[in-house]
């Protein structure tokens, strides 16, 4: 038999819980993903964290619903989404009280507005600003609301960076970040093809600036992976997936930075058809 396509983990122990007697049982997992080192090692425990580290997610999306009564804060972790923060604003209802009037009703309702608008922001920043797998930020309200909110400038400039888009919905509570991830799908499509248009465009653009340090073609390539010097390899998804194979694992052994291009942007098929494979260089061979 050949080994799978992405790899094996293989575990053997003694489970017996007599002393002097064996049980020796072998256990064998086929990971979903390609595993990325070679470990033999004998213990007292099973070395799993190689196996853990493949099951964590590589990026987060910050996620906040609100109105001017409540927010709530979140994160969507793959296909999870986890509640973080639930926060009230105390503001009062249109419902005026103690003779007051409506000028001064509105002063105190804007004023309190504000001050909500603050400690959301504040709130946002104690969970997200530090947060190393944070890829971006949506958020979900009524119209005037969240645009108030973004408008106002009220996130520090490292969060406002990291908004890719809002959404109208109406609920502010838990419950509304399903709406809210269900209407984002294509947002975070397009995301995606954002950050892929920009990885090409700084390809090309190295290409155009510092040729010797920027290669494309495969002979060119793979001398520079087999030399080490390849700090991002570029490989498009059209590729045969044979070769595909062959330059990640040069470019996993020498600790090269791998970008997957797809041929969904005119950047991406530009660069398909001009090889489909390149690179950055960290020296000059």
């Amino acid at each position: 038999k050949r080994t799978p396509e992405n790899g094996l983990a293989l575990f053997c122990g003694n489970i017996s819980k007599v002393e002097g007697q064996q049980d020796i049982q072998l256990w064998d997992i086929e990971p979903y993903a390609p595993v990325k080192s070679r470990l033999y090692r004998c213990d007292k425990e099973f070395v799993l964290e190689p196996l853990k580290e493949m099951l964590e997610v590589s990026e987060v999306f910050g996620l906040l619903v609100m109105d001017r009564k409540e927010a709530t804060i979140g994160v969507l972790e793959g296909k999870r989404i986890d509640t973080l923060q639930k926060m009230t604003s105390g503001i009062p209802s249109k419902v005026r009280a103690g003779g007051q009037s409506s000028q001064r009703f509105h002063r105190i309702t804007e004023g309190l507005t504000k001050k909500f608008y603050k400690r959301i922001a504040e709130e946002m920043k104690k969970i997200f600003f530090n947060m190393p797998k944070l890829k971006g930020i949506i958020i979900g309200g009524p119209i005037p609301t969240k645009d108030e909110f973004l408008d106002g400038e009220y996130l520090v400039t490292k969060l406002g960076e990291k908004v890719i888009g809002k959404v109208d919905i109406g609920d502010a509570s838990a419950s509304g970040f399903k709406e809210l991830v269900e209407k984002s799908q294509n947002l975070l499509v397009n995301h995606e093809r954002t950050l892929e248009k920009k990885d090409v465009e700084n390809f090309f653009q190295n290409l155009g600036e510092n040729p010797e340090k920027t290669f494309l073609g495969e002979k060119d390539n793979r001398r520079a992976l087999q030399f080490g010097a390849v700090s991002t390899l570029f490989l498009s998804v059209n590729l045969q997936k044979a070769l595909i194979k062959e330059l990640t694992q040069l470019a996993e052994n020498t600790g090269a930075e791998i970008k997957m291009i797809s041929i969904d942007t005119p950047e991406g098929e530009q660069f398909y058809n001009m090889g489909g494979i390149g690179s950055i260089l960290r020296f000059s061979i």
